[in-house]
């Protein structure tokens, strides 16, 4: 699947979820949504004063309205509300939410987080019902490896270290994120074949660990 690919009727939404203060203008998200046919934003507002159960509610009103298989492209504290959404919705496995690429999630239980955080405590430590991969960096002052690959574990997700590039936004200087893109294509590819069909959980999960084992090599590793 291209990241260039226009939007067709089998094909997943994608929704972009940002984090505390929303995502600017040079924010990865914001560039996908301008350049992708197929990407849109969930407008959760309360951007500086985030409520966990306001952002839940939000994005399970853009999931249920996209009337179409969904992807989710979240980062930071968007990450604790998909988390958090899988966790309230009880929704059966890769339906409506099909996948999920999860960058930089904050650590709302960190010693020093945020107040603006508080109401995403503790954060959710169950599998998701989809298969995600999960992209931190090595040296992200607002979660560490280590955390990281915790969070990853408990999710079920495909953990992706992607090396020191800071919080994985703007000011890490990535711009439009090509990395970022091949990690989504394979978040798509894990959710249905070519035909349109979703995959099963070990189908997806599996196919999943393959490709971004490919794309971390190809992009990260400079393999």
């Amino acid at each position: 699947m291209s990241v260039f690919t226009s939007i067709d009727s089998g094909s997943p939404l994608i929704l972009t979820v940002p984090g505390l203060g929303g995502s600017g203008p040079s924010h990865w998200q914001t560039l996908w949504e301008q350049s992708r046919p197929d990407t849109t934003r969930v407008e959760l507002g309360m951007w500086d004063a985030p409520h966990r159960n306001a952002w839940v509610t939000k994005l399970d009103q853009a999931i249920r309205g996209a009337q179409a298989p969904v992807v989710l492209a979240a980062h930071s504290l968007g990450c604790l509300a998909v988390a958090w959404w899988a966790e309230l919705a009880g929704q059966p496995f890769g339906w409506p939410v099909a996948g999920a690429l999860l960058v930089a999630p904050a650590d709302v239980d960190r010693t020093g987080a945020s107040k603006a955080l508080a109401t995403f405590r503790p954060a959710p430590a169950k599998p998701l019902p989809f298969p995600s991969i999960l992209v931190s960096s090595s040296d992200d002052p607002w979660v560490s490896t280590h955390r990281a690959r915790e969070l990853a574990n408990a999710w079920g997700s495909f953990h992706v270290d992607a090396g020191p590039q800071g919080h994985l936004n703007a000011a890490s200087g990535i711009g439009w994120w090509e990395e970022g893109q091949a990690l989504l294509d394979r978040v798509l590819d894990a959710a249905s074949d070519r035909g349109g069909r979703p995959r099963n959980a070990g189908e997806g999960r599996t196919l999943l660990a393959i490709n971004a084992t490919e794309a971390a090599q190809a992009h990260f590793l400079g393999a």
